[in-house]
């Protein structure tokens, strides 16, 4: 099983999905294990609902293990990471369409006299109360990290890629902003 498995290890994404496309649970697992973690990331990056987000991953997946088959690949100028990145697009796009077709209009209210950043409204949205007001109160920089690394789940190495800002200067701000939201909580 191990060597099975160090095999699949060695395959790059396109021919873990020619061997999904022949049925291949083991290949299947693998390509799970390789493009779950950035996809979540990036769906989290376009969607705030961790339940919405959940969906799109669930029915990604399955729409891999369905239409594996249908993958093109590099004939057509293709990537595996591409298709499967615009499979859990068009679910989320989707999901989105479904949410809006559901949802009840708004009440009526006065347009506030500023109109708040998306970031912020983003940030409303995934974390309320006490906490959600303790990181709104934290310096845009620090707030930026703590949400990167907290919020989004990367590393101190991938926020520091997405910020532009070097690992210790991460570092120094996370922990500035642990120490900030500790003390506003306390």
């Amino acid at each position: 099983m191990r060597s099975v498995r160090a095999a699949l290890h060695e395959l790059d994404e396109e021919r873990l999905v020619r061997l999904v496309a022949k049925g291949d649970r083991a290949a299947f697992e693998e390509l799970y294990r390789r493009t779950s973690p950035w996809m979540v990331v990036r769906l989290r990056r376009r969607c705030v609902d961790e339940q919405i987000v959940a969906e799109v991953m669930q029915e990604t997946y399955l729409a891999v293990w369905r239409a594996a088959g249908a993958f093109a690949g590099t004939a057509v100028g293709g990537t595996a990471t591409g298709w499967l990145w615009t499979i859990a697009a068009r679910r989320l796009v989707d999901a989105f369409r479904r949410r809006a077709h559901h949802a009840e209009p708004p009440p009526a209210a006065a347009p506030p006299d500023v109109a708040p950043a998306a970031e912020e409204l983003a940030l409303a949205e995934t974390v309320g109360g006490d906490v959600g007001d303790a990181l709104r109160s934290l310096a845009p920089e620090l707030r930026q990290v703590l949400q990167a690394m907290v919020l989004d789940g990367l590393s101190v190495r991938e926020t520091a890629v997405l910020l532009g800002l070097p690992e210790g200067t991460v570092k120094t701000r996370a922990r500035r902003a642990r120490i900030e939201m500790r003390r506003a909580l306390a």
